[in-house]
């Protein structure tokens, strides 16, 4: 008998996000008929692409638990995100989510090994500084774990960014143009530390790049525009 195909990781149905405005109600996501829907499959790299203002990033805040969708469903992990409250979204977050954005977003008043073992220590992890070191080593940074982030170029910073987000073996990284702020040889130094990572550990990725190069690295590409997915490039 055959068995039932697993559910995939992500699976977006009927998704629309719509924010006041003084001009009246604006359409990020979905709108016009169109509502998002859209599947990830556990394991695979998904390349989002689309001029600016088309929606990326809220799609990637949304499936984040970051901001609410005002319409439709969206599953991540087996979890219904819009039956969650704020509370149970956070330990979603720490429990399955890894975040690099463009800025980096490091606590400038902590080392970099302080930086990584953050999240596992919240999540509860006895040996998150040992955790911490070892991610960190990963991406080649054995020797900045006392730096601060204002002591490290910013392609050391996106390293300790990268190490912070795979440290606590997420299900699903989120990455929103993580070399937007790096210069061309280091972006790509940064690029292939997070494929190689992502697939030694099986991390399901959602990339939003405006790099064709970058986004011809994943497994499928998908484009938006106005807030709808799958709009012919």
């Amino acid at each position: 008998m055959a068995h039932p195909a697993s559910a995939p990781l992500v699976r977006v149905r009927d998704l629309r996000l719509t924010v006041p405005s003084a001009a009246g109600p604006v359409n990020i996501l979905g709108g016009d008929g169109h509502a998002v829907d859209l599947d990830i499959e556990a394991g695979e790299a998904v390349g989002l692409v689309g001029p600016s203002g088309s929606g990326k990033t809220s799609l990637l805040m949304v499936l984040a638990g970051l901001e609410r969708a005002t319409g439709g469903q969206v599953q991540v992990a087996g979890q219904e995100l819009t039956r969650l409250d704020e509370d149970a979204l956070a330990r979603f977050r720490r429990d399955h989510i890894g975040i690099v954005f463009q800025s980096f977003h490091l606590i400038p008043t902590m080392t970099a090994l302080e930086n990584v073992s953050v999240p596992l220590e919240l999540a509860g992890v006895r040996d998150a500084e040992a955790r911490a070191a070892q991610s960190l080593a990963s991406v080649g940074l054995s020797h900045r774990l006392t730096h601060l982030p204002g002591q490290l170029s910013g392609g050391e910073q996106q390293r300790v960014a990268l190490a912070r987000a795979f440290a606590p073996g997420p299900r699903l990284l989120l990455a929103d143009e993580p070399t937007g702020n790096l210069d061309v040889a280091t972006g790509r130094t940064v690029m292939d530390l997070l494929f190689g990572m992502r697939a030694d550990a099986g991390t399901t990725l959602l990339l939003i790049t405006h790099d064709p190069a970058l986004a011809d690295r994943c497994d499928r590409r998908i484009r938006i525009a106005d807030g709808r997915v799958g709009v012919p490039a």
